[in-house]
């Protein structure tokens, strides 16, 4: 079986793998035998946690059956031939199915809105009116790719941090329940009156000592509290706008919307949507405080009023995207000037998480050696004491 390994390297670069595997267990081991870490797997052409099927792979295989001069059904046809994963296989069959009736390939895709989200569809659907659907699925392709680049140029500067912060932890907890419990047998007796801070880091690593199976299960029970909150604020898309309150970090949230929200628009009326009807497909796709500045905005287009103006009165553009969109409607090549406004904001999102992870990470390993430190240093204030004595 395949599968598709996100991993991370030990210079912190996300790698894309395909591994051949009995099972998930051989294909982390296999990864990791290599030295990488593995981020996430999945296997290839079967379901989706959220229940869909991989739209890049599929996309990008049925683009090089059409490349080769195959018809969408001799293309999808192929495909099941030689898929090997039931659930593919069957998504496969029913469009095959609603092909040979004589529907239009976009409405056996929206028969399956549960697995092709609607900008699958607004994008064949537009392919169709032209006749080229090649292009709009390689369109389609280097959209995912872009939004894909992004996000893992995010996740892989979270998890050295992560990583830093669980290693601090356990090192804290074990001094904690371990070594400080031990000390303080040392220096009950020893008849000497030992510092506060000493004292009260004592006081709590007999606690912990003492105590260890109940903090062990409130950390748990707060870990799984944390992950079930998480869980909640992104099916529900808070998240978004919990990151949009913090100080430093809400700019740049905003930024990020703003270029999903034009990469999306702009791949959109490239394939030839107009733009009010790209941007009720894109408004199921943004937060929610973004949903309601673009139901204004598109009220305002409706109206008469230019895009840039509908969105600048909407706070949906900045000073440099507001030019770019003026010039694309005095040129009339909206969808590019949208594309690179997308482009110029990823550059500058990628620029700053570079900035930000190169001063963050010297940053928490020096507070977590001041943590682990600080403990150590208490621990053997007594004995300084009490060398100083001896001199």
């Amino acid at each position: 079986m395949q599968y598709e390994v996100r991993a991370l390297s030990p210079d912190a670069v996300v790698e894309q793998l395909s591994i051949d595997a009995l099972d998930e267990a051989d294909a982390r081991r296999q990864v990791e035998s290599r030295g990488l870490f593995v981020a996430a797997i999945r296997r290839r052409g079967g379901a989706r946690a959220s229940g869909g099927i991989s739209l890049v792979l599929f996309s990008q295989e049925l683009l090089a059956l059409l490349s080769a001069g195959l018809g969408v059904v001799e293309a999808l046809e192929a495909l099941l031939e030689k898929e090997a994963s039931p659930v593919l296989a069957n998504v496969l069959a029913r469009l095959l199915a609603g092909l040979r009736e004589g529907k239009r390939f976009s409405s056996v895709l929206a028969e399956q809105g549960e697995r092709f989200p609607p900008l699958y569809i607004g994008i064949v659907k537009a392919a169709e009116g032209t006749s080229d659907l090649p292009r709009s699925l390689s369109r389609y392709i280097d959209y995912q790719q872009r939004i894909d680049a992004v996000r893992s140029k995010v996740i892989s500067a979270a998890i050295y941090p992560m990583i830093l912060l669980v290693v601090g932890g356990a090192v804290s907890a074990f001094l904690i329940t371990y070594v400080v419990p031990r000390f303080a047998e040392v220096y009950q007796g020893a008849g000497r009156n030992l510092p506060f801070m000493s004292r009260l880091l004592l006081s709590w690593g007999q606690f912990a000592a003492s105590h260890t199976g109940y903090l062990l299960a409130g950390a748990c029970a707060l870990a799984a509290l944390l992950v079930y909150m998480a869980r909640r604020l992104m099916a529900g898309g808070g998240v978004i706008g919990l990151l949009a309150r913090l100080p430093g970090i809400g700019a740049r949230v905003r930024i990020y919307e703003l270029s999903r929200l034009y990469l999306t628009l702009g791949m959109l009326t490239e394939g030839g949507i107009p733009i009010v009807q790209a941007i009720d497909t894109v408004r199921s796709m943004v937060s929610p405080a973004v949903q309601g500045k673009l139901q204004n905005a598109r009220l305002a287009v409706e109206s008469g009023l230019p895009l840039s103006a509908a969105f600048a009165a909407n706070g949906l553009t900045t000073p440099i995207s507001l030019r770019m969109l003026r010039v694309g409607e005095r040129t009339g090549d909206m969808g590019p000037m949208l594309t690179q406004s997308a482009a110029f904001y990823d550059d500058e999102i990628s620029r700053w998480i570079d900035r930000f992870t190169r001063t963050f990470e010297p940053l928490l390993m020096a507070a977590i050696g001041l943590v682990v430190g600080a403990i150590v240093v208490l621990l053997y204030m007594p004995i300084f004491d009490l060398a100083g004595d001896m001199s």
